[in-house]
C-alpha cells in the first residue's frame, strides 16, 4: 500500500486477517494499534456510523473507506478486539512482527533482489562500484 499511514496498515492487516477466514467463526483480534481496539471497545465506530462516517467534532472519520470495508468483513463472524502491548515480548505480537518482516523481505527480494540485504550490510566495494559507475556515466 503505497503512500499510507501506521493506521492505515493496522487496519488492512485486520481487514486481511479476518477476510483469510473460509467460514463463520468466533474471533478475538489480538492488537497492539489503540486505534483499532480502541474504536471498537470505545464503541467509536457505531458513533461514527450514527453520525454519518463524522466525527464528535463532525469531522469525516479518517480512513473511512477501510473502517467501511472491516465492517463488512466482520458481518459474517463474531469478533472482539484485546489490546495487546506493543515491543512487550507478547508471543502473538511478536510472532505478527516476525512474519510481517519476512513478508517485507521477500517482497523487496521480489522487486529488486539488491533491495533485500539491508544497506548497512553491503559490501563497500559494491557501494564503491556503483559510486565509479554513476561518475563514469556522467562524465
Amino acid at each position: 500500500m503505497p503512500h499510507t499511514t501506521n493506521n492505515r496498515m493496522e487496519l488492512f492487516a485486520v481487514i486481511s486477517g479476518l477476510g483469510a477466514l473460509k467460514e463463520s467463526c468466533q474471533v478475538t483480534v489480538f492488537s497492539d494499534s489503540t486505534y483499532v481496539v480502541d474504536a471498537f471497545n470505545k464503541h467509536w465506530v457505531d458513533n461514527w456510523q450514527k453520525n454519518g462516517w463524522k466525527t464528535a467534532d463532525k469531522k469525516p472519520v479518517e480512513n473511512q473507506d477501510l473502517w467501511r470495508l472491516l465492517m463488512l468483513t466482520m458481518r459474517k463472524h463474531q469478533v472482539k478486539y484485546e489490546k495487546v502491548p506493543g515491543h512487550a515480548d507478547h508471543a502473538e505480537n511478536n510472532r505478527c512482527d516476525e512474519l510481517a518482516k519476512a513478508a517485507i523481505q521477500t517482497l523487496l527480494a521480489q522487486n529488486n533482489p539488491a533491495a533485500s540485504v539491508p544497506v548497512a550490510e553491503k559490501p563497500a566495494s559494491d557501494d564503491a562500484k556503483a559510486a565509479g559507475e554513476t561518475k563514469q556515466g556522467d562524465q
